[in-house]
């Protein structure tokens, strides 16, 4: 049975910081991704060009893998249907098992619509015949102060809700103990912070830690669709975004779990260690 690892995203926040830290670690593992000028150069580690758009050459990709680190694609309308693609691909490959990276709170029916993609990838790869593990992460600490706009206000409607926010590097930590531990086959863990804050809470941390003055402004579903309609993005891309937000208000990403300490041996980062770490 092959044991080497697949890393797909490999040029992306997630799966290069998976790829350097299996590098470190001296383990064999294939990067896949869309641009094999942008590929990390890594010991023991060599490119496949991969494109979710086209299962051939990720099946192509994948042959004499035994364990593919999936994560997930950018949002597209159809992501569902091209990431049910990929898992088929990894089955024609000979995959052994998926390590999948989803969102905390995936269900057919979430608030979060692009959470919905995600359900859909699971089911389809439960239904497969491989061995899985699903990486459920919160909300992205490093997202956060990208929130923002250049008035320093954060805007939407998330409420008085609190969220588990998780720092990529916790993250890929995680997926690293998954790919290379014993005993994860057929487990679901939600990936969170230490603490479930406030986009009010959070602005104050930003303000603090950069000196800039940021302030959250709770907008209603109404203000949120009208504030966004000047980007011209199209309707299913604005309702990611403006749901990204009730999710909060609704309470559904008011998770926090021991999944980083538990599975890396370190506490999970906290919003302010990240920021002190970005302005350092």
């Amino acid at each position: 049975m092959s044991e080497l690892i697949a890393v797909s995203g490999a040029t992306g926040a997630i799966g290069g910081r998976v790829a350097r830290r299996l590098a470190s670690a001296g383990v064999e593992q294939r990067l896949m991704g869309r641009d094999a000028a942008r590929a990390p150069r890594l010991p023991g580690a060599h490119f496949a060009v991969a494109d979710y758009a086209d299962p051939a050459s990720v099946r192509t990709a994948l042959d004499g893998v035994g364990t593919f680190l999936f994560v997930s694609a950018t949002e597209t309308r159809d992501r569902a249907d091209q990431q049910r693609a990929v898992v088929g691909a990894a089955v024609a490959a000979g995959v052994r098992r998926i390590v999948y990276v989803s969102f905390v709170g995936a269900a057919p029916d979430c608030t979060f619509t692009f959470g919905r993609d995600h359900w859909w990838t699971e089911q389809e790869i439960r239904s497969c015949g491989l061995e899985f593990t699903f990486l459920r992460d919160n909300f992205y600490q490093d997202m956060l102060p990208l929130l923002a706009g250049e008035d320093g206000v954060i805007r939407g409607p998330a409420g008085d809700g609190r969220i588990g926010a998780v720092a990529r590097a916790d993250v890929a930590d995680v997926a690293v103990a998954v790919l290379t531990g014993a005993e994860h086959d057929g487990h679901t863990y939600d990936v969170t912070g230490p603490r479930a804050i406030t986009l009010t809470e959070a602005a104050a941390m930003i303000s603090d830690a950069t000196g800039r003055t940021v302030r959250y402004h709770p907008e209603t579903l109404d203000e949120a669709y009208a504030s966004r309609a000047e980007y011209g993005a199209q309707e299913w891309e604005v309702a990611g975004w403006v749901t990204s937000y009730q999710a909060m208000a609704t309470g559904e990403l008011d998770v926090v779990t021991d999944t980083v300490p538990r599975l890396t041996g370190h506490p999970a980062k906290d919003f302010t260690e990240l920021l002190a770490e970005t302005r350092s």
